[in-house]
């Protein structure tokens, strides 16, 4: 499956949801804000939404510091 994210083309081997997408790259669901095809999920409809070849993604980190 061919996804776009933050600009570049990545390959993943099977289909995912966003919620197993987002343990694939290794980052914490609570501190992501994820924008689908321009439309921006809220948490609790990461493990429903299942991804399309092709889709594209926006995540966004939020970093904590001072």
């Amino acid at each position: 499956m061919h996804l776009c994210v933050n600009g570049k083309k990545k390959e993943f081997p099977q289909p995912l949801n966003v919620e197993q997408l987002l343990k694939h790259l290794e980052l914490k669901p609570k501190r992501v804000v994820v924008e689908l095809n321009r439309d921006i999920l809220t948490a609790d409809k990461h493990a429903d939404i299942q991804l399309q070849d092709g889709d594209i993604l926006e995540l966004i980190q939020f970093v904590g510091g001072g």
